[in-house]
C-alpha cells in the first residue's frame, strides 16, 4: 500500500501541475516519470514502498493497457480506411527496423534501441513500457527511451501545425500524417485539432488505429526474445515465450468496445482512469531511476530518438503524397 500510494500521489500531482498555463501540453505520464525521477533522486524511494512500486510497473501497467483498448472500435479503423490502415501499418514497421539497425551501426544497446523504436512508431510512453514487458531492458534503458518520445514529440506537436500550408495538405491529409507519426496520443491531438476540427478527428482516429498496432508488434517482440534465448544455448524455462497475457486482454477489449455502445460519460471516465493508471506506472519507473545511469548511456541514444523521428516524419509524410 505505501508504493501504491505514492505513485498515486505522483500521478494526481501530474494531473494538478497539467492547470498551470503552458504545463498542460505535456501529458500526466510524462509529468509523472519526471516528479518520480526527481523524488528519487533527491530524496530515495523508501525501502517500505518497493513493493507498491513494483506492483504499479507491472500489475497496473498491464490493467492500463487492457483498459487502452476500449478507445478504439473496428468502426474507427474503418474510418480511416484501406489505404490509410496501410500508410500507417507501413510507416510503423519501416520505423521499427530502421531504428533497431541504426542503433545496431550506432552502437546503442538492442534492447534500448528496441524501446526507442516501438516509442517513436507506435505510441509513444506507454508502448515504451509495454514493450519492455518482453524486451526486459533496466529501468533507466525505459527512463532514457521515453525522454526521447517526449523531446522528439513535443518538437513535433509544436511544428507540424506551421506546416499543412507549406506542405500542401488538406485537413484528411494533415490529419493523416500526424496521427501516422507523432508520437503520443495527446500530442497528435494538440498538433491536429490546430488545424481544424475535420483534422483533428481524423488526426485522433488515425492515431488509436496505429495504438492498435501495439498488439502484434509486443507479440512478435516475445517471439523473437525467445528465439534469442533459444540460439545462445538457454535452457527450456529461460527460453520461454514471455507472453504477453495483457496485449490479448486489449485485443478483447477492442473487439468489446466495437460490439457494446457505452455511454459517453462512461467512456469519459475510462479515458482519464487509463491515463491515471499509466501515469502511476511511469510514476514508478522514475522511483527505479538513477539519474547517474542515464548521463552513463550518453548521446548516442538521443541521437537515434532524433533519426527516428525524422524518418517517421519523412517516410509518412512521402507515402501520403505519393498515394494523393
Amino acid at each position: 500500500m505505501p508504493g501504491l500510494a505514492l505513485t498515486a500521489i505522483i500521478a494526481a500531482t501530474g494531473f494538478l501541475l497539467r492547470e498551470i498555463p503552458g504545463v498542460s501540453v505535456f501529458s500526466p505520464m510524462i509529468l509523472a516519470i519526471v516528479i518520480g525521477i526527481a523524488f528519487h533522486n533527491l530524496f530515495g524511494t523508501p525501502a517500505m514502498a518497493k513493493a507498491g512500486v513494483v506492483f504499479s510497473l507491472r500489475r497496473v501497467l498491464r490493467l492500463a493497457i487492457i483498459l487502452l483498448g476500449l478507445q478504439l472500435t473496428a468502426a474507427q479503423i474503418a474510418e480511416v480506411g484501406a489505404t490509410g490502415i496501410a500508410i500507417i501499418a507501413l510507416t510503423l514497421v519501416s520505423t521499427f527496423i530502421f531504428t533497431v539497425r541504426l542503433g545496431r551501426m550506432l552502437g546503442v544497446e538492442r534492447k534500448l534501441a528496441e524501446l526507442i523504436a516501438a516509442g517513436t512508431s507506435i505510441c509513444g510512453a506507454s508502448a515504451v513500457i509495454a514493450t519492455n514487458t518482453v524486451t526486459r531492458a533496466p529501468d533507466e534503458d525505459v527512463a532514457y527511451a521515453v525522454a526521447c518520445v517526449t523531446v522528439f514529440g513535443s518538437i513535433a506537436m509544436f511544428t507540424y501545425p506551421l506546416l499543412p500550408g507549406l506542405l500542401g495538405l488538406d485537413a484528411h491529409a494533415y490529419g493523416l500524417w500526424a496521427g501516422a507519426s507523432i508520437h503520443e496520443i495527446a500530442q497528435v491531438v494538440a498538433a491536429a485539432f490546430q488545424d481544424g476540427q475535420a483534422a483533428g478527428e481524423f488526426g485522433t482516429v488515425a492515431k488509436l488505429s496505429r495504438v492498435m498496432l501495439l498488439a502484434p508488434v509486443v507479440l512478435s517482440l516475445g517471439l523473437m526474445a525467445t528465439r534469442r534465448a533459444r540460439r545462445k544455448g538457454q535452457d527450456q524455462m529461460t527460453a520461454k515465450a514471455p507472453v504477453p497475457w495483457f496485449v490479448l486482454g486489449f485485443i478483447a477489449m477492442v473487439a468489446f468496445n466495437s460490439a457494446v455502445t457505452l455511454p459517453t460519460e462512461a467512456k469519459g471516465l475510462i479515458v482519464m482512469a487509463t491515463t491515471f493508471m499509466l501515469s502511476m506506472a511511469l510514476a514508478a519507473m522514475g522511483l527505479e531511476t538513477d539519474i547517474a545511469k542515464l548521463k552513463a548511456k550518453g548521446f548516442r541514444p538521443l541521437v537515434l530518438g532524433l533519426a527516428a523521428f525524422l524518418f517517421i516524419a519523412a517516410f509518412s509524410l512521402v507515402m501520403i503524397k505519393l498515394v494523393g
